[in-house]
């Protein structure tokens, strides 16, 4: 049962980068930020998220992942002009974008 949910969200997540809003120059980025203090990691990336996108539940459909153990920080969906705005923000230490490595076997 739960393997069956984990493919359909991955397929969700799939589909949502392929279809991009509808013509939108988004793309997955890795927002790297500081560890909060006195706040649990997802509340502090999704509260860091919504103050560029303006809300709460924008920001729970642009996140993708939460990084919290080798690093602190989040991916989601942004646009350009969304990247330029998060950087400026406190905590926020860095955004790459995020790339997909094809691996080759012998």
């Amino acid at each position: 049962m739960r393997l069956e949910d984990d493919q359909l969200r991955r397929r969700r997540r799939r589909r949502r980068r392929r279809e991009g809003g509808g013509g939108s120059a988004a793309a997955v980025q890795i927002v790297y930020v500081e560890k909060p203090e006195g706040e649990e990691p997802e509340a502090y990336h999704i509260r860091t998220l919504a103050s560029v996108l303006g809300s709460e539940e924008a920001a729970k459909e642009a996140l993708i992942y939460h990084y919290k153990t080798a690093a602190s920080g989040f991916s989601a969906k942004l646009t350009p002009d969304q990247v330029a705005e998060i950087s400026k923000k406190p905590g926020v230490l860095q955004v790459v974008p995020s790339r997909t490595y094809q691996l080759h076997s012998a």
